[in-house]
């Protein structure tokens, strides 16, 4: 199977951003993932290798909330709940890595409503 260039564009960037950017113990990295279907979104520890927080638009909390409404609705109770539960685990601070997706639409969203969640990017 062969990948698509416009896939293939996406990771490029990835990893050139992923140069510049990586999570601490004190500022983890919020990293995004957007497929046709669900958007994704973890608060990894890069030093310890490990994810600290995850939330994705299959929760079942949120599931029951986005039986109908658009991708962007969905994107962004998922960064509500993705920045209460960074909040609870002690974090207050991310870096955030938007996974070489553009800052619009579905990211964007999640972005913003992690924001007023009570994260600080």
């Amino acid at each position: 199977m062969k990948t698509s260039p416009r896939r293939v564009a996406r990771l490029q960037r990835h990893q050139r951003v992923r140069k510049h950017i990586a999570g601490t113990s004190a500022r983890p990295r919020l990293a995004i993932y957007r497929s046709l279907q669900h958007v994704y979104a973890q608060v990894i520890d890069d030093d310890a290798g490990h994810t600290v927080v995850a939330a994705s638009s299959l929760d079942p909390e949120i599931r029951q909330q986005i039986q109908e409404g658009t991708k962007k609705d969905e994107a962004a109770a998922v960064g509500k709940l993705i920045g209460r539960r960074a909040l609870d685990a002690g974090i207050e601070t991310v870096v955030f890595d938007r996974g070489g997706f553009p800052y619009h639409g579905r990211v964007k969203a999640l972005a913003e409503a992690a924001r007023e969640a009570g994260l600080k990017f």
